[in-house]
Protein backbone atom coordinates (compact mmCIF):
# COMPACT_ATOMS: atom_id res chain seq x y z
CA UNK A 1 0.00 0.00 0.00
CA UNK A 2 1.29 3.19 -0.68
CA UNK A 3 0.64 6.59 1.56
CA UNK A 4 1.27 10.12 0.92
CA UNK A 5 1.26 12.60 3.16
CA UNK A 6 -0.45 16.12 2.97
CA UNK A 7 0.61 19.37 3.85
CA UNK A 8 -1.87 22.48 4.70
CA UNK A 9 0.14 25.59 4.75
CA UNK A 10 -2.11 28.79 5.66
CA UNK A 11 -2.37 31.02 8.29
CA UNK A 12 -6.03 31.52 6.90
CA UNK A 13 -6.37 28.20 8.22
CA UNK A 14 -4.56 27.76 11.04
CA UNK A 15 -6.49 31.33 12.42
CA UNK A 16 -10.10 29.81 11.42
CA UNK A 17 -10.78 32.83 8.92
CA UNK A 18 -11.00 29.90 6.49
CA UNK A 19 -12.44 26.38 6.73
CA UNK A 20 -9.97 23.74 5.64
CA UNK A 21 -11.43 21.82 2.41
CA UNK A 22 -8.82 19.74 1.83
CA UNK A 23 -8.43 17.22 4.07
CA UNK A 24 -11.48 15.37 3.19
CA UNK A 25 -10.97 15.67 0.03
CA UNK A 26 -7.32 14.38 -0.44
CA UNK A 27 -8.47 11.86 1.96
CA UNK A 28 -11.31 10.55 -0.68
CA UNK A 29 -9.33 10.91 -3.57
CA UNK A 30 -6.61 8.97 -2.41
CA UNK A 31 -9.07 6.13 -1.03
CA UNK A 32 -11.07 6.09 -4.29
CA UNK A 33 -7.66 5.07 -6.17
CA UNK A 34 -6.98 2.22 -3.54
CA UNK A 35 -4.18 4.38 -1.90
CA UNK A 36 -4.02 5.86 1.84
CA UNK A 37 -3.28 9.43 3.74
CA UNK A 38 -0.58 8.54 6.19
CA UNK A 39 -0.09 11.75 7.78
CA UNK A 40 -1.67 15.68 7.74
CA UNK A 41 0.40 18.50 8.75
CA UNK A 42 -1.26 22.01 9.22
CA UNK A 43 1.72 25.12 8.85
CA UNK A 44 1.77 28.59 9.07
CA UNK A 45 3.07 31.01 6.37
CA UNK A 46 6.43 30.91 8.30
CA UNK A 47 9.45 30.29 6.14
CA UNK A 48 12.04 29.28 8.78
CA UNK A 49 9.55 26.76 10.22
CA UNK A 50 8.42 25.62 6.01
CA UNK A 51 12.10 25.21 5.82
CA UNK A 52 12.63 23.22 8.47
CA UNK A 53 9.28 20.79 7.78
CA UNK A 54 10.23 20.47 4.15
CA UNK A 55 13.86 19.17 5.59
CA UNK A 56 12.11 16.93 7.38
CA UNK A 57 9.54 15.71 4.44
CA UNK A 58 11.83 15.58 1.85
CA UNK A 59 14.28 13.09 3.78
CA UNK A 60 10.94 10.62 4.54
CA UNK A 61 11.44 10.06 1.23
CA UNK A 62 7.00 9.74 0.69
CA UNK A 63 4.93 11.31 -2.08
CA UNK A 64 3.07 14.42 -0.39
CA UNK A 65 0.51 16.68 -1.29
CA UNK A 66 1.51 20.78 -0.45
CA UNK A 67 -1.45 23.29 -0.54
CA UNK A 68 -0.50 26.96 -0.07
CA UNK A 69 1.61 29.32 -0.28
CA UNK A 70 3.11 29.64 -3.46
CA UNK A 71 1.72 32.65 -4.86
CA UNK A 72 3.52 36.02 -5.25
CA UNK A 73 2.54 37.86 -2.78
CA UNK A 74 5.34 38.43 0.19
CA UNK A 75 3.45 36.36 2.65
CA UNK A 76 3.82 33.54 0.73
CA UNK A 77 7.18 31.56 1.17
CA UNK A 78 6.46 28.08 0.07
CA UNK A 79 8.37 27.65 -3.05
CA UNK A 80 11.40 29.96 -1.31
CA UNK A 81 11.00 27.52 1.64
CA UNK A 82 11.44 24.34 -0.42
CA UNK A 83 14.41 25.20 -2.63
CA UNK A 84 16.31 26.00 0.76
CA UNK A 85 15.40 23.09 2.43
CA UNK A 86 16.77 21.06 -0.67
CA UNK A 87 19.98 23.13 -1.06
CA UNK A 88 18.88 24.99 -4.19
CA UNK A 89 18.75 28.08 -5.80
CA UNK A 90 15.44 29.29 -7.08
CA UNK A 91 14.80 29.82 -11.28
CA UNK A 92 12.82 31.26 -13.31
CA UNK A 93 10.94 27.84 -15.44
CA UNK A 94 10.76 29.40 -18.78
CA UNK A 95 7.79 26.40 -19.25
CA UNK A 96 5.88 28.56 -17.20
CA UNK A 97 6.40 32.20 -18.20
CA UNK A 98 4.17 31.71 -21.41
CA UNK A 99 0.77 31.22 -19.54
CA UNK A 100 1.51 33.71 -17.03
CA UNK A 101 1.93 35.77 -20.13
CA UNK A 102 -1.44 34.68 -21.37
CA UNK A 103 -3.10 35.27 -18.13
CA UNK A 104 -1.63 39.32 -17.88
CA UNK A 105 -2.90 39.82 -21.36
CA UNK A 106 -6.17 38.54 -20.66
CA UNK A 107 -6.55 40.88 -17.67
CA UNK A 108 -5.74 43.71 -20.06
CA UNK A 109 -2.32 44.44 -18.54
CA UNK A 110 1.20 44.34 -20.69
CA UNK A 111 4.27 42.08 -20.47
CA UNK A 112 6.36 45.36 -19.21
CA UNK A 113 3.70 46.47 -16.22
CA UNK A 114 4.63 46.10 -13.10
CA UNK A 115 1.50 43.87 -12.52
CA UNK A 116 2.94 41.12 -15.28
CA UNK A 117 6.23 41.43 -13.29
CA UNK A 118 4.38 40.85 -10.20
CA UNK A 119 2.96 37.84 -11.49
CA UNK A 120 6.23 36.14 -13.10
CA UNK A 121 7.07 35.50 -9.92
CA UNK A 122 4.46 32.63 -9.54
CA UNK A 123 7.24 31.05 -12.38
CA UNK A 124 10.15 30.58 -9.66
CA UNK A 125 10.50 27.09 -8.44
CA UNK A 126 13.41 25.55 -6.97
CA UNK A 127 15.93 24.78 -9.65
CA UNK A 128 15.36 21.27 -11.33
CA UNK A 129 11.49 21.49 -10.53
CA UNK A 130 8.47 20.12 -12.90
CA UNK A 131 5.20 21.82 -13.72
CA UNK A 132 2.01 20.38 -12.67
CA UNK A 133 -0.81 22.39 -14.56
CA UNK A 134 -3.72 24.05 -13.68
CA UNK A 135 -6.35 23.51 -15.18
CA UNK A 136 -8.51 26.96 -13.44
CA UNK A 137 -6.22 29.82 -14.45
CA UNK A 138 -3.27 27.66 -16.22
CA UNK A 139 -0.50 29.64 -13.53
CA UNK A 140 1.27 25.87 -13.11
CA UNK A 141 2.41 24.88 -9.62
CA UNK A 142 5.69 22.54 -9.58
CA UNK A 143 6.87 19.13 -8.43
CA UNK A 144 10.32 17.91 -7.42
CA UNK A 145 11.24 14.82 -5.23
CA UNK A 146 8.05 13.60 -5.09
CA UNK A 147 6.79 16.76 -3.67
CA UNK A 148 3.73 18.12 -5.35
CA UNK A 149 2.92 22.02 -4.70
CA UNK A 150 -0.37 23.44 -5.40
CA UNK A 151 -2.38 26.82 -5.12
CA UNK A 152 -4.20 26.49 -1.79
CA UNK A 153 -7.63 26.88 -3.63
CA UNK A 154 -9.47 23.77 -3.59
CA UNK A 155 -10.52 24.63 -7.07
CA UNK A 156 -7.23 24.66 -8.55
CA UNK A 157 -5.75 22.56 -6.13
CA UNK A 158 -7.97 19.20 -6.72
CA UNK A 159 -8.18 19.13 -10.11
CA UNK A 160 -4.00 19.56 -10.11
CA UNK A 161 -3.58 16.60 -7.32
CA UNK A 162 -6.09 14.40 -9.67
CA UNK A 163 -4.04 15.02 -12.68
CA UNK A 164 -0.53 14.20 -10.87
CA UNK A 165 -2.16 11.09 -9.82
CA UNK A 166 -3.29 9.90 -13.36
CA UNK A 167 0.28 11.02 -14.29
CA UNK A 168 2.71 9.70 -11.45
CA UNK A 169 0.91 6.61 -10.12
CA UNK A 170 -1.83 5.24 -12.24
CA UNK A 171 -0.13 2.25 -12.22
CA UNK A 172 -0.30 1.61 -8.18
CA UNK A 173 -3.60 1.98 -8.19
CA UNK A 174 -5.53 -0.98 -6.46
CA UNK A 175 -2.66 -2.81 -6.20
CA UNK A 176 -3.41 -3.50 -2.27
CA UNK A 177 -6.12 -5.60 -1.32
CA UNK A 178 -8.06 -4.30 1.70
CA UNK A 179 -10.86 -5.05 4.11
CA UNK A 180 -12.66 -3.96 7.12
CA UNK A 181 -15.58 -5.39 9.15
CA UNK A 182 -17.21 -3.56 12.28
CA UNK A 183 -20.24 -3.46 14.97
CA UNK A 184 -21.91 -1.13 17.05
CA UNK A 185 -21.48 -2.29 20.66
CA UNK A 186 -23.92 -0.16 22.97
CA UNK A 187 -23.52 -1.54 27.33
CA UNK A 188 -19.84 -2.03 28.05
CA UNK A 189 -17.08 -0.12 28.33
CA UNK A 190 -13.49 -0.45 26.41
CA UNK A 191 -11.64 -2.16 29.19
CA UNK A 192 -14.16 -5.10 28.56
CA UNK A 193 -12.82 -5.18 24.41
CA UNK A 194 -9.23 -4.46 25.20
CA UNK A 195 -8.38 -8.16 25.71
CA UNK A 196 -10.21 -8.87 22.16
CA UNK A 197 -8.01 -6.15 20.81
CA UNK A 198 -5.04 -7.64 21.95
CA UNK A 199 -6.06 -11.84 21.30
CA UNK A 200 -7.46 -11.26 17.82
CA UNK A 201 -3.86 -9.07 16.93
CA UNK A 202 -1.34 -11.94 18.39
CA UNK A 203 -3.44 -14.91 16.81
CA UNK A 204 -3.83 -13.36 12.83
CA UNK A 205 -0.77 -11.74 11.49
CA UNK A 206 -1.47 -8.36 10.05
CA UNK A 207 -4.81 -7.96 11.67
CA UNK A 208 -5.19 -4.51 13.21
CA UNK A 209 -8.50 -3.63 15.57
CA UNK A 210 -9.60 -0.63 16.70
CA UNK A 211 -11.92 0.59 19.20
CA UNK A 212 -14.08 4.34 18.95
CA UNK A 213 -15.59 5.02 21.99
CA UNK A 214 -18.70 7.77 21.70
CA UNK A 215 -20.41 9.45 24.39
CA UNK A 216 -23.57 9.59 23.03
CA UNK A 217 -26.01 12.08 21.39
CA UNK A 218 -28.94 13.42 20.65
CA UNK A 219 -30.04 12.23 16.66
CA UNK A 220 -31.91 14.33 14.60
CA UNK A 221 -35.18 12.70 15.26
CA UNK A 222 -34.67 13.45 18.67
CA UNK A 223 -33.73 10.23 19.90
CA UNK A 224 -30.88 9.60 22.36
CA UNK A 225 -28.39 7.49 21.36
CA UNK A 226 -26.06 6.03 24.64
CA UNK A 227 -22.51 5.68 24.74
CA UNK A 228 -21.40 3.66 22.75
CA UNK A 229 -18.36 1.83 21.05
CA UNK A 230 -17.58 1.62 17.15
CA UNK A 231 -15.25 -1.21 17.03
CA UNK A 232 -13.91 -3.63 14.56
CA UNK A 233 -10.97 -5.41 12.44
CA UNK A 234 -8.87 -4.10 9.30
CA UNK A 235 -6.17 -5.95 7.33
CA UNK A 236 -4.34 -5.34 3.89
CA UNK A 237 -2.85 -7.42 1.79
CA UNK A 238 -2.60 -11.29 2.30
CA UNK A 239 -4.31 -10.58 6.16
CA UNK A 240 -7.42 -10.36 4.19
CA UNK A 241 -7.45 -13.81 3.80
CA UNK A 242 -7.57 -14.16 7.65
CA UNK A 243 -10.64 -11.63 7.75
CA UNK A 244 -13.58 -14.40 7.66
CA UNK A 245 -11.62 -16.38 10.70
CA UNK A 246 -10.70 -13.63 12.79
CA UNK A 247 -13.76 -12.06 12.38
CA UNK A 248 -15.71 -15.37 13.52
CA UNK A 249 -13.48 -15.52 16.48
CA UNK A 250 -14.28 -11.52 17.40
CA UNK A 251 -18.14 -11.98 17.35
CA UNK A 252 -17.87 -15.23 19.38
CA UNK A 253 -16.25 -12.95 21.87
CA UNK A 254 -18.10 -10.20 21.62
CA UNK A 255 -21.36 -12.33 22.58
CA UNK A 256 -19.47 -12.86 25.70
CA UNK A 257 -19.23 -9.51 26.70
CA UNK A 258 -23.49 -9.06 26.82
CA UNK A 259 -22.99 -6.25 24.83
CA UNK A 260 -25.55 -4.83 22.72
CA UNK A 261 -24.28 -5.28 19.50
CA UNK A 262 -25.92 -2.99 16.21
CA UNK A 263 -24.67 -3.82 12.92
CA UNK A 264 -25.91 -0.11 11.47
CA UNK A 265 -24.27 2.45 12.54
CA UNK A 266 -26.40 4.81 15.23
CA UNK A 267 -28.39 7.92 14.09
CA UNK A 268 -26.42 10.66 13.68
CA UNK A 269 -26.68 13.86 15.30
Amino acid sequence: MIYFNLIIIGDEILHGTRADKHFAFFKALLERHGLKLGQVQYLPDDRDLLVKQFRRSFSDGLPTFVTGGIGSTPDDHTRQAAAEALGLPVERHVAAVPFIEETTLERGDSLDSPPHKQRLLMADFPAGADLVPNPYNKIAGFSIREHYFFPGFPVMAHPMAEWVLDTYYADRFHQTESAQRSVWLFGVPESHVAPIMRDVEQKYAGIRSFSLPSVGWKSKSGEKIPPHIEFGIKAEGEACRQMDAAWSDVLARLAGTHARIQNQAPEEA
